[in-house]
């Protein structure tokens, strides 16, 4: 912890990558990254990174899980969760999704998406069996008009839908990514690191969402 804790301290981003450890699921691995990250020196750590040194933060699957009940998002820093926070649940369909889905981009206030334009499609694989967006209907407003519904799963016609064939997981408002207030935490479900030559040559698509090379440019 403590060894984290100080590089931490030194760095300018934190990550959290998706994976399988503990399931899969928010009571396991989910609930192990937020138990390690609610130690107090790494608390303090994130604290600092996030409120006096604008440093960037960003989890996907696994990762956005435990963004999510740090509270990183969507209020941009970590406090004790409650029933009024918004949740990743099961999927409705009851079983886990692999496949690519297509996401649109609903607002790049997020220096991770600085190099995105509003309503481009990005294709996304996803992996998860937890990954249904769930929150009040007040706060989903009040996301949606602060520009924090960051990515939306979208049909072929680029239309966020509730259809399980283009939202895997049947989140609320189609949500697949959102951020803190001010965009420097940035969470989402499609695993938008599995990015390289060669990929996913029979399932055309823009897969660069270019997420790190505009994390790398905000902190220079």
């Amino acid at each position: 912890m403590e060894n984290f804790s100080a590089r931490l301290r030194e760095s300018q981003a934190l990550f959290i990558p998706g994976g399988f450890s503990g399931g899969d699921e928010p009571d396991g691995s989910g609930k192990f990254i937020t138990a390690f990250f609610r130690n107090a020196a790494v608390k303090d750590s994130v604290t600092d990174l996030l409120d006096h040194r604008n440093g960037l933060t960003c989890g996907i699957c696994n990762g956005f899980q435990a963004l999510i009940k740090l509270g990183l998002v969507p209020y941009g820093r970590i406090l004790d969760t409650d029933k009024h926070c918004p949740t990743l649940t099961f999927n409705s369909i009851a079983r886990h999704q692999s496949r690519i889905v297509r996401t649109r981009i609903a607002s790049n206030k997020s220096p991770w998406l600085a190099l995105t334009q509003v309503g481009e499609i990005y294709s996304v694989p996803i992996s998860h069996g937890e990954g249904r967006f769930l929150a009040e209907e007040q706060l989903l407003r009040q996301l949606a008009e602060n520009g924090q519904i960051a990515t939306q799963y979208v049909d072929e016609k680029g239309n966020a839908t509730s259809d399980v064939r283009f939202n895997p997981n049947n989140s609320l408002c189609a949500v697949e990514g959102i951020t803190s207030p001010d965009g420097r935490v940035f969470g989402k479900m499609g695993h938008a690191e599995r990015i390289g030559n060669g990929l996913y040559r029979n399932v055309p698509g823009n897969y660069d969402i270019r997420m790190f090379q505009a994390g790398i440019a905000y902190l220079r």
